[in-house]
């Protein structure tokens, strides 16, 4: 069902849903849509590369709990992707019709934008008097007559103040207060920035501020740059609302993205990416897949968590922020990843729930079958200087399996030469690692679990197949395999079940 074509955003209040879009990082699209279902009872939920799209009842306390996404947006026009021509001017003009509104609806969405930021940002600087210029000019553009006289106003006041320099435009917008009227021009290379005027401290106070953020992609990129579809839209935005175009601090950002899927408009919710948690003093490993990672560990009060390899501590701090109920256990050899980790924890305030060992991860100095879930980012690839990766593999994911009690899960983050590696290591007879959903949907596809491109990585390092043989861990059973972006590298998130004491191997 396709939205409509504007939500009823003057009629919506907090009781009533409203409309969403979350960005993911690649493969965290599932995870993010089942989070918003459960966490918040949201419903038309819709994956596409990269977006979630959904409707929630949902303040901005809730929706600032999501833990997988990065940015959230309300969500303002969901079209089909806009016609591809030659013509810049007939491109331009129908993007502009897709975000250009009159002043009343802005006065819609900016009320409702507001109650869902709370106090968020600048709200404050977005006043009543902001709100009663903008009726202003509602109703001002009722009047033909009235448009004209301000369109005169504007170019008598532009040939006598406005200088253009080379590659600068020079954009009037009247701001109405009385008779008074101020000029912005354009020192930016997308749009209009910061006015002037003959009363500064009256026109800020009555102004609106703005920057549109525009991402475009696909066949429409190759007609159009984002900053020529941003420069449209910020100047159109500017005469047709009288806003003040600010690129470093606006009272409000307008997303534009534009695809061959869809073409998106939205308002961030919250100025900083959800992404960013204020509990993490030192980042490692993205906390999105971090919390994917334990989502996937069914964790329970009461149980006992380990991250053999923790480095910084962030799949321990995402884990004991959502699941509180339950005890964690982090250990590394690295006297420095350890420090780091402890600076996480106490900045979390989490000590009380979290504790640190130092050790190695192939002979950790704790008891057989003791946790319930071992969670863990195994380390690859020229940032960590491991060559051997799947050489390493066996013997820590032997201490794994001893530590791990029978029904216990584990979660690992490997990159796709390990995948393969463990694919043999955990394959049972007749049996081979899913490819899953974060929705709980496995779908079994042996060639595809097995090898990319049809080749063991185990075997490609030289350790042959009687070492394979050699070292099956039969009471791990594989429950899914999700692919995941970790920026210019792609990883997979593995989890396996303990079906049997350890010792089959």
């Amino acid at each position: 069902k396709a939205p409509p074509h504007r939500p009823g955003l003057a009629k919506m209040s907090s009781a009533e849903p409203g409309r969403f879009f979350c960005t993911a990082g690649r493969g965290l699209e599932p995870f993010l849509a089942r989070e918003v279902r459960a966490r918040l009872g949201a419903t038309e939920v819709d994956c596409v590369s990269g977006k979630v799209f959904f409707r929630a009842a949902a303040g901005p306390g809730e929706l600032r709990k999501l833990r997988s996404g990065e940015r959230l947006f309300l969500l303002l026009k969901k079209h089909s992707p806009l016609p591809v021509s030659g013509n810049k001017g007939k491109m331009l003009h129908e993007i502009k019709s897709l975000v250009i509104e009159e002043p009343k609806y802005w006065l819609d969405i900016i009320s409702v934008w507001r109650k869902l930021c709370g106090h968020e940002g600048k709200t404050d600087d977005v006043s009543q008097e902001n709100t009663l210029a903008l009726k202003r000019k509602s109703e001002e553009e009722t009047s033909t007559a009235s448009k004209r006289q301000k369109t005169e106003q504007v170019r008598a006041i532009m040939s006598e103040e406005c200088q253009v320099e080379a590659e600068e435009m020079c954009v009037a917008p009247e701001r109405m207060s009385g008779q008074e009227c101020w000029i912005e021009s354009k020192t930016s290379s997308e749009f209009p920035s910061k006015g002037s005027g003959e009363n500064p401290t009256v026109n800020e106070k009555l102004s609106f501020s703005f920057r549109v953020s525009c991402r475009c992609s696909g066949a429409i990129a190759k007609i159009l740059t984002s900053q020529e579809i941003g420069r449209a839209i910020g100047i159109a935005l500017v005469k047709q609302c009288g806003w003040r175009a600010d690129l470093r601090d606006p009272d409000i950002e307008i997303f534009v993205h534009l695809n061959d899927i869809h073409s998106v408009v939205g308002i961030p919710i919250f100025r900083l990416p959800l992404a960013n948690r204020e509990y993490i003093k030192t980042a490692g490993l993205r906390s999105t897949v971090a919390w994917a990672m334990a989502s996937l560990a069914e964790i329970s009060a009461g149980a006992l968590v380990l991250d053999p390899m923790c480095g910084l501590g962030t799949i321990l701090l995402e884990a004991a922020k959502e699941w509180p109920e339950a005890c964690y256990w982090g250990a590394d050899i690295s006297d420095s990843q350890l420090e780091g980790a402890d600076g996480n924890i106490r900045t979390a305030g989490l000590t009380d729930k979290i504790e640190l060992l130092k050790a190695s991860v192939k002979a950790l100095p704790l008891p057989s079958e003791s946790f319930d879930s071992v969670i863990s980012d195994i380390p690859f690839g020229k940032k960590f200087k491991i060559t051997n990766d799947a050489q390493l593999l066996p013997d820590i994911l032997q201490e794994m399996e001893r530590v791990l009690r029978v029904g216990g899960t584990i979660v690992l983050l490997l990159s796709q030469d390990l995948r393969k590696c463990v694919d043999g290591l955990t394959k049972c007879a007749g049996s081979d690692s899913p490819e899953a959903t974060a929705d709980g949907d496995s779908k079994a596809d042996p060639a595809k679990a097995r090898s990319v491109d049809g080749s063991s990585s185990c075997l490609a390092h030289g350790g042959g197949e009687s070492f394979l043989r050699s070292r099956h861990f039969g009471s791990l059973v594989p429950d899914g395999v999700y692919a995941v972006s970790l920026g210019k590298t792609d990883a997979f998130i593995y989890k396996c079940r303990k079906v049997s004491a350890a010792g089959n191997w």
